[in-house]
Formats: C-alpha cells, sequence, structure tokens
C-alpha cells in the first residue's frame, strides 16, 4: 500500500484522485484551504482518507502534509485564465509559490516522487498544430506564466535535487464534480447548469475556436500512470495530456443542447483577455512513456457530465421545493 498526498484534493481533478486511490486501497493523504474545493467531493471517503484543511502557501501546513508520504500529486492551483487577468497577486501566491513550498516539503520529506498538473495555456497561440512538448512557450495570460513557472521549477528540482517529478499538461479537462457556477468556472459545466436552468449561455469570441476537450478519467489515469513509470521515462519531463481531438465551442454547444433538449441558440460577447484561441494535443509522448490511452471519447465524456450534472441539479430542486 503506497502513500499519497494529494494537493487540493477536494477540488474537481483531486477528488476524483482521491477517489480512484481509495478505491484501489492506496493510502491517501488530502489536502485543501477549501477556497475553491468542496467537502461534498469527498463524500463517501471521508472516513477513509486522512483529509487536513492546510494552504499550500503555508510551509508548515505542507511540510507536515509531505511526512511519510512515498507520493503527491500536486493538483492544489489557483485556476483560471480570467481570475488571473483580473487579479494576479492570488493566484501567483498560490500557483508559484505554493508550488515552491510543496517541492521543498517533498524533497525535504524524502517523498519518492511529483505529479504536477501543468496547464496546456503554457502553448499560447503560436502557430503549428497539433501542440508538441518540444515546442518553446508562449503563455498569454498570468495564469499561463505561472504554470509554466511551476513546470520549470519541478524540472530543476530533478535535475539539482534528484527528486523526481513528472509535469502532465492538461488540455481542458472536463467531467463530473466541475464546479459550474462560478464567473471562472470551466466552459462545459457552466454550458450544462445554464442549459439545465433555461438560461442561454454566452460564447465569448466566435464559437470557432477549437479545444482538446478531455474527460476527467483521462487525467486520472495519467497521474497513475506517470506515478508508477520508470524513472528512466518520466524524471523531468513534461507530457501532453489531452484526447488528440479538436473540437470547437459551437459544435460543443450544439451536443450539449442536444443532450439537453435545449433549443435557445447561444449568445456571444467579446473574446476574453490571456484565451487561446486554439488547442490540440499531440499524445504520443505520453502514450510511449507511461501507456497513456484516451478511453473515453468526447461523445461519451458528454453524455456521462451531462447525467451527472442533470442528477444534481434535479435532487437540489427537490431538496428546496422547486
Amino acid at each position: 500500500m503506497a502513500k499519497y498526498l494529494i494537493t487540493g484534493a477536494a477540488g474537481f481533478i483531486g477528488s476524483w484522485l482521491a477517489h480512484t486511490l481509495v478505491e484501489q486501497g492506496e493510502q491517501v493523504r488530502a489536502l485543501d484551504n477549501f477556497i475553491t474545493g468542496q467537502r461534498q467531493n469527498l463524500v463517501g471517503i471521508l472516513d477513509r482518507v486522512d483529509l487536513r484543511e492546510g494552504d499550500i502557501r503555508n510551509q508548515d501546513e505542507i511540510g507536515a502534509a509531505c511526512e511519510g508520504m512515498d507520493y503527491v500529486l500536486h493538483q492544489a492551483a489557483l485556476p483560471s485564465v480570467p481570475r488571473s487577468v483580473k487579479d494576479p497577486e492570488p493566484s501567483h501566491t498560490s500557483n508559484i509559490d505554493g508550488t515552491f513550498n510543496v517541492l521543498e516539503a517533498a524533497r525535504q520529506a524524502g517523498v519518492k516522487r511529483v505529479v504536477y498538473a501543468a496547464s496546456s495555456s503554457a502553448y499560447g497561440n503560436q502557430p503549428g498544430f497539433p501542440r508538441v512538448e518540444t515546442m518553446v512557450p508562449q503563455p498569454l495570460s498570468p495564469y499561463a506564466v505561472q504554470k509554466l513557472t511551476g513546470e520549470l521549477y519541478m524540472q530543476t528540482y530533478w535535475r539539482v535535487y534528484g527528486l523526481e517529478t513528472v509535469c502532465l499538461r492538461y488540455f481542458n479537462i472536463f467531467g463530473p464534480r466541475q464546479v459550474p457556477d462560478s464567473p471562472y468556472s470551466g466552459v462545459m459545466a457552466r454550458f450544462i447548469l445554464q442549459m439545465l436552468r433555461g438560461e442561454q449561455p454566452t460564447i465569448f469570441g466566435d464559437g470557432e475556436q477549437g479545444r482538446d476537450f478531455t474527460y476527467i478519467q483521462s487525467a486520472v489515469d495519467a497521474n497513475l500512470q506517470a506515478v508508477q513509470a520508470p524513472a528512466a521515462q518520466v524524471a523531468g519531463q513534461v507530457f501532453n495530456i489531452a484526447c488528440g481531438e479538436r473540437h470547437t465551442l459551437n459544435e460543443t454547444y450544439d451536443v450539449l443542447a442536444k443532450l439537453l433538449d435545449f433549443h435557445q441558440p447561444a449568445q456571444y460577447g467579446p473574446p476574453r483577455a490571456g484565451d487561446v484561441r486554439d488547442s490540440l494535443a499531440d499524445i504520443s509522448a505520453a502514450r510511449a512513456a507511461f501507456g497513456y490511452d484516451p478511453k473515453i471519447s468526447f461523445e461519451e465524456g458528454l453524455r456521462r457530465t451531462v447525467e451527472w450534472y442533470r442528477s444534481q441539479y434535479t435532487a437540489a430542486n427537490e431538496g428546496t421545493g422547486v
């Protein structure tokens, strides 16, 4: 039985990792400051995890959390490109200072490996598709700079201190438990909730911008595979985690509207500062290094996600008598 620390364990991806590891019989320590994470995401496993309310920006709290751990799955961050553009300082301290604290704590605790949630936003709007890890990053937002800085720190701690690190560049992860009702929510979750409420969603831009939408199970699989892969194949490396397919926001809107029997057209707003126009990943490096293989298609992922949000929305309405 391995011992895992998951930072940001009450968040979207962190909670999926926690549930999966507990179901596999692993020992899980869950750390979250509950600024964006939610305790309800851990319902069903709360009695089987060592849940600690703490902040990666606090050296003592992350230091104590790393003690005795074999692996750290570092998911904690203050996410969102628009949030970082509007107010860059909080995301800077969380995403850069916090990541440094995680690495220092892991190094001092003798952790075997740190797997880091990096971001495809590092690529920016440079020409050339699909995105390959060897491309020179061209970040467009404070958030993208912060996540890229985390990658560089991860690689440096491997080269200088011998701490095994793996960076996974997530491409537009979606699925159940993603927060749908924040101005900084992912587009998929936001569209679904608005359609369920009968509200007309807004697409920022012309809707022809493409995304490599990736179902949450693929991100979970990638983390666990990256933990187990031989160091010679992954340590100090960066890998794209995606499906290797491009779908426009207009296409995504139409599929969701059909699944939800929603008949209103989208309304359109101006493009948002810092947003990447298009994304499409080459996933061959992850496939070669640790057998990464996204098994849930875009359409199936959408269907599962819609079913989950529909059940949650129905339950919430029943609970309030709506």
